[in-house]
């Protein structure tokens, strides 16, 4: 999937990937796609979750050997 930027989390755990996150999407455009790398299984609840509270898209989970790449879709 092709992101417009890339926030690396990876070595933080919960709750900074989701706060990183929040801060992040907010220097990014509507329509945006922010890719997150984890190394913090939480963050594949935390992810739908926080998106589904503030409204943007979850465009998908990606898992690989402990790690995961998370893309969302700024809406507004």
């Amino acid at each position: 999937m092709k992101a417009d930027v890339t926030l690396d989390c990876v070595g933080l755990y919960c709750p900074m990937p989701i706060y990183n996150t929040a801060n992040k999407l907010k220097e990014l455009k509507p329509g945006q796609v922010l890719e997150i790398l984890a190394s913090d299984e939480g963050i594949k609840t935390d992810a739908p979750a926080w998106c589904k509270a503030t409204g943007n898209e979850l465009l998908g989970i990606e898992e690989r050997e402990g790690e995961y790449k998370v893309y969302i879709k700024k809406s507004k």
